[in-house]
């Protein structure tokens, strides 16, 4: 329990007017994942301090003074230019695997750097992205740590052919269901610890 960092988190949110969901929100994270750093039971990683940094508007080193890097659950990553894909669908990867530190990213570039500085066990994907292709991006993490788990996200099953070839472990339809992550969980490449009791 880390509760020197909780108490500074729950400070700084509420000197902002900030709820947990509105900072959820503004993170890409889920409310719950806002709790659990509040309550002590679970730490941000250092990328994430970054952005909770930017966005209570305070000095990183502050927030890294006040925790200690010790993280033993997997990376999750969802990367979807939707932010409203991203809010429907990090609380379902959340729910399937309740140990994950489960993270959302809008742009290719700040997944990017989440993976080079933190080992990513499974990324979700939309092919579609904005200024790149999913396709593209899972080679560069896949590039950065060969062992990270993707799955596509699309609403096209034109891809399926093209994503195959990228060394991904999986491709889903939108919209993310539960039972459709659980099911991709069975078929990963590189199967790690979810705390869902399916790997």
């Amino acid at each position: 329990m880390n509760m020197l960092f909780a108490d500074t988190l729950k400070k700084l949110r509420t000197e902002k007017g900030l709820s947990q969901r509105e900072l959820a929100e503004q993170m890409y994270v889920t409310r719950s994942a806002v709790a659990k750093w509040e309550i002590g039971s679970r730490l941000p990683d250092v990328t994430m301090i970054s952005r909770l940094s930017g966005v209570l508007g305070v000095d990183v080193n502050m927030l890294l003074s006040a925790t200690a890097q010790s993280e033993e659950y997997p990376n999750v990553i969802m990367v979807d230019d939707r932010k409203l894909i991203l809010t429907g669908g990090l609380p379902i990867l959340e729910e399937v695997m309740p140990d994950a530190n489960v993270t959302g990213f809008t742009k290719a570039s700040e997944a990017v750097d989440y993976a080079r500085a933190n080992r990513v066990a499974l990324a979700f994907l939309d092919i579609e992205l904005r200024n790149t292709s999913g396709l593209d991006l899972c080679r560069e993490l896949l590039t950065i740590n060969p062992h990270t788990n993707v799955v596509y996200l699309t609403a096209y099953s034109d891809y399926a052919l093209d994503a195959w070839n990228t060394g991904a472990s999986g491709f889903m339809l939108k919209p993310i269901t539960p039972e459709g992550v659980k099911k991709q969980l069975r078929n990963l490449r590189y199967p790690f610890r979810t705390g869902g009791g399916n790997t």
